[in-house]
C-alpha cells in the first residue's frame, strides 16, 4: 500500500464516497426528520438571536459587510421584516 507521499488522488470517505444518487437522497430529506416546533431557533427566538450575535462577533469588522454597507444593512432588514411579517408595502431608502 504506497504512504500518503506516494498517493496521487485522495481517498475518498464519508458522503464523498457515497453513490451520487444516495448523496441525493440524504439531501432531499434534509431538516424533514426534525418537526419545525421541535426545532430550537424556531421554539427560542432569544437563542436564535444570541447564535448570530456570536456568529457575527466572530467575523473581523472589516469583513462585516453591513458594517461597511448601511444601505445593504437597511435593505435585508427592510426586506426580513416585510418577510416575517407579511407586508409588502416597499419602502425606498
Amino acid at each position: 500500500m504506497p504512504n500518503d507521499k506516494e498517493r496521487t488522488t485522495p481517498v475518498l470517505r464519508g458522503f464523498a464516497a457515497m453513490d451520487p444518487e444516495r448523496r441525493r437522497e440524504i439531501a432531499r430529506k434534509g431538516g424533514g426528520s426534525v418537526p419545525k416546533e421541535k426545532r430550537s431557533f424556531s421554539r427560542n427566538p432569544d437563542l436564535a438571536a444570541e447564535a448570530g450575535r456570536k456568529g457575527g462577533q466572530n467575523v473581523a469588522p472589516e469583513d462585516r459587510s453591513f458594517s461597511r454597507n448601511h444601505t445593504l444593512a437597511a435593505s435585508a432588514g427592510r426586506k426580513g421584516g416585510e418577510t416575517s411579517h407579511g407586508t409588502s408595502k416597499k419602502i425606498s431608502p
